[in-house]
């Protein structure tokens, strides 16, 4: 057998030998990436709740509703990106969460044009600081934490926040990976995490 086909086998057998580990690891590997994707942190008494768009089934707002029932922030900031059916998201958002028992004078409507979590936070920031907030219990989907955290710190380092992890029943790090809606939520938000690293 010449050298340069000893090389070849050799490559062959280490990357069949990777795969092979890849496939019988992969349950500890791909909830590691699950995880890291969410940042989960715990409450304090803030000035405000805020409630980041891009949930159409309403678990961030209702989280960031029993964030003000528990007596952690007074009003809930929701922020309303524009576009569905010429309605912005908090005319969506607010009745949702009234209709299921919140006070409506909990919730303040922040109507905007943003298209990215990196131009939601830059709106949010400016509204923050007209209302005098310093310390805000930021509220999304879990998979979204820690991105959204970045992305506020640097837009808003004057302001302290606390992200506050609202459940997806879609997305679970551990066995995300078995349901569609999973691997969609996943392969999404490393796209975009990664997109964020480079400033995009």
């Amino acid at each position: 057998m010449g050298r340069p086909l000893k090389k070849l086998l050799k490559l062959v057998l280490a990357v069949t030998a990777l795969a092979v580990l890849a496939a019988l690891t992969h349950p500890f590997w791909m909830s590691a990436l699950g995880r890291r994707l969410v940042l989960s942190q715990r409450p304090f008494k803030a000035d405000i709740a805020v409630v980041l768009a891009g949930d159409g089934f309403g678990h961030r707002v209702l989280k960031a509703a029993e964030m003000v029932r528990l007596g952690y922030a007074p009003r809930v900031l929701v922020s309303g990106p524009e576009g569905i059916y010429d309605l912005n998201e908090a005319e969506l958002a607010i009745p949702f969460a009234v209709k299921r028992g919140h006070p409506e004078d909990w919730f303040i409507p922040l109507p905007n044009q943003a298209r990215s979590t990196r131009e939601e936070a830059a709106v949010i920031a400016r509204r923050l600081r007209s209302l005098g907030a310093k310390r805000v219990l930021l509220v999304t989907s879990d998979y979204h934490t820690r991105r959204a955290a970045r992305l506020f710190r640097a837009a808003a380092p004057d302001i302290e926040f606390r992200v506050i992890a609202a459940p997806d029943e879609f997305f679970r790090p551990e066995g995300w990976w078995r349901t569609r809606e999973g691997q969609k939520i996943f392969i999404l938000e490393w796209t975009k995490t990664i997109a964020a690293w480079f400033g995009f």
